[in-house]
């Protein structure tokens, strides 16, 4: 596919088609390389389970943190700090 490169303020860029962001899930962030004469867009990789401590307190401080089911829990399950 071939893209145009425009002008934008100071820079230039290329605009990437909304299906191939999607199909490799870029949204927000992307990590730029050059290998050679190859520009690389890769999508960032994120450490595992980053953010879920922030999610979890979200989630307490809107009272839905409670378990799914129940009836499964552990003993001394209410003793533990998340």
């Amino acid at each position: 596919m071939q893209v145009s490169v425009r002008k934008m303020g100071n820079s230039h860029g290329i605009l990437i088609p909304k299906p191939i962001l999607n199909q490799l899930g870029l949204t927000d962030m992307a990590d730029l390389q050059v290998n050679g004469n190859v520009i690389e867009i890769r999508c960032v990789k994120r450490a595992a389970r980053e953010g879920w401590a922030q999610d979890s307190a979200r989630l307490a401080a809107a009272g839905d943190d409670a378990l799914q089911w129940p009836e499964l829990g552990n003993d001394g399950d209410a003793a533990l700090r998340w």
